[in-house]
């Protein structure tokens, strides 16, 4: 019992163990995903086969590119194919690649090994005649389309006819200031019998990733969907290709997600959805949804409305969207935690300090303020330990040699002195969720993605390129470890001391937002372990 902040040390490395680990395995190093046959041109040639389809007639064969819309708003540019009007290379404005530099991110894209397709149409039942799927070739008014300045809308329709009475319109409508595509299929049934049919969204995509080695930043890539019995579930590449997914619904939605980004269809939230997944030929992956059929009578017409979101992932913006989208933003088992955290966050940047790094340390400074309480015991419990420090070293000595004999009489020091050795343990231990729900708030909130602190720091997302941070955060470790009492084993405070410079080296590489909440935590347990032991117990 004698070294119970030895053991907290344990305790956090073991937890750095698997964070470190979490990190290995979601951003090591990754086998390049299949590419696909290209023809001479650099277009992908169409592998799939006549039976990569389900049970409902689904088409999920991707197709070659062909002649492509250009939409440009005032967060999107993108692609929509003349061929089955799917959406392509989807750029978002805001938000570059690399800071400072041109190249945006892209999310819908239509390059082979990066293949992310939004794919859409209407499926024909029983003896009805057939309209397009994403299959189909449909005509536009013209090639390109922009958001004027002073306008908020933009409208995009793509057409087909049968020259049989039966008339199709696909039309997508984009909103200034939105991440979220409006999509609207109408059909205009003029022939002499009734059409029966349903509409389908569905995304395709070859697995994802960074491609960047070693990020040291722990995310999830793959498929969500989301229902109202079993709310919010994570497929795996690797489970889409052990199982196909079919599950029916009200409402819900479907997704692609990745670090800082989500793709997700949504369809009206009154209506049943069945929703699915499929693993195609060359390492492609669908899920999508499609709904019930409907009959639309001669001479009348019908609409089918859903939604695409596609944009970076602010909780607030997503929350407005569907129920369950913010849940993208993944928290881990400490959602509940998490949530509250980033509200808070989230209000501290909009409404005091307008810095995400202030807006970090000031959230620091509320945690710790709630849990001053538990801390003042902990902090009260290690000066009285320190107090004990050479009584402890003199029982040391004398009985070091007889381990049972020096256990019980520490034991009997404990008792006539009124000191917990767990005493300094357990308040952390209730603190430990609190910290790693902020640790993913940290690593997950896109709005700190190149966001700039101070002088040197200029994205909080990435390490500290000066390692000042870093340097810091070792500094204040030291200090703290002044102020706590030191272990009777000599051994045991050599390994002790080690510390300080171990987690300097490896907090290098942390985004330098999650230093900077190190930082901040150290130096005020610092001032408030310092004012514990000087004025409440007394100097040691």
């Amino acid at each position: 019992m004698e070294n119970i902040r030895f053991v907290l040390i344990v305790i956090l490395s073991m937890i750095s163990l698997m964070l470190w680990e979490a990190w290995q395995e979601d951003y090591g190093p990754k086998p390049e995903g299949i590419t696909q046959t290209v023809d001479a041109n650099g277009n992908p040639i169409n592998t799939g086969t006549t039976n990569d389809f389900n049970e409902s007639g689904l088409p999920f064969d991707e197709v070659a590119a062909n002649q492509s819309i250009k939409v440009t708003t005032d967060v999107y540019q993108l692609e929509i194919d003349i061929k089955g009007g799917t959406l392509s290379n989807l750029d978002l404005l805001d938000y570059p690649v690399v800071k400072g530099e041109e190249a945006k991110v892209r999310l819908l894209n239509s390059a082979p090994e990066q293949l992310f397709l939004g794919q859409s149409g209407l499926l024909s039942a029983g003896a009805s005649s057939k309209l397009p799927n994403h299959n189909v070739e449909l005509t536009a008014a013209k090639n390109a389309y922009t958001l004027a300045p002073g306008e908020d809308t933009l409208v995009v329709p793509l057409t087909w006819t049968d020259n049989k009475g039966l008339r199709y319109t696909k039309t997508y409508t984009f909103h200034r200031g939105s991440y979220v595509i409006e999509l609207a299929q109408k059909v205009d049934n003029n022939s002499s019998a009734n059409w029966t049919g349903r509409q389908y969204t569905q995304l395709l995509r070859v697995p994802h990733s960074d491609g960047k080695g070693n990020t040291f930043i722990r995310t999830f890539s793959g498929a969500v969907v989301y229902t109202e019995e079993d709310k919010y579930q994570k497929l795996e590449f690797e489970d889409m290709a052990e199982q196909d997914l079919k599950v029916t619904t009200v409402g819900g939605w479907s997704a692609m997600i990745q670090h800082y980004f989500a793709t997700a269809w949504v369809p009206p939230a009154t209506e049943e959805q069945h929703y699915f997944t499929k693993e195609l030929s060359n390492s492609r992956f669908v899920i999508g949804s499609y709904s019930n059929a409907i009959t639309v009578p001669a001479n009348s017409s019908t609409q089918f409305d859903s939604k695409l979101f596609i944009g970076p992932k602010i909780q607030p913006m997503m929350e407005a969207v569907a129920p369950g989208l913010e849940l993208t933003v993944d928290y881990s088992w400490l959602t509940i935690i998490g949530k509250p955290i980033y509200a808070l966050l989230n209000w501290i940047h909009d409404n005091v300090v307008s810095n995400w790094g202030f807006a970090i340390m000031g959230v620091t400074l509320c945690i710790k303020a709630l849990f001053f309480p538990l801390s003042a015991a902990s902090y009260k419990s290690m000066a009285k330990m320190r107090k004990l420090q050479p009584r402890l070293a003199e029982l040391k000595e004398n009985f070091g040699e007889d381990r049972q004999r020096f256990n019980q009489e520490m034991m009997d020091l404990y008792r006539r002195e009124k000191v917990n050795p767990m005493g300094g343990c357990l308040p952390i231990m209730v603190q430990i969720p609190v910290f790693i729900s902020l640790y993913w708030v940290l690593i997950e909130t896109v709005e700190l993605r190149q966001a700039p602190f101070i002088l040197w720091v200029q994205d909080l997302a990435v390490k500290d390129p000066y390692f000042v941070l870093p340097v810091i955060m070792g500094i204040t470790m030291y200090i703290q470890q002044r102020l706590n009492p030191a272990p009777v084993d000599p051994l045991q405070a050599k390994i002790m001391r080690m510390f300080p410079i171990v987690f300097t080296v490896f907090f290098l590489f942390f985004p330098a937002g999650l230093v900077l909440y190190w930082v901040t935590n150290n130096s005020l347990s610092i001032l408030q372990q310092w004012y514990i032991t000087n004025k409440i117990v007394g100097k040691t």
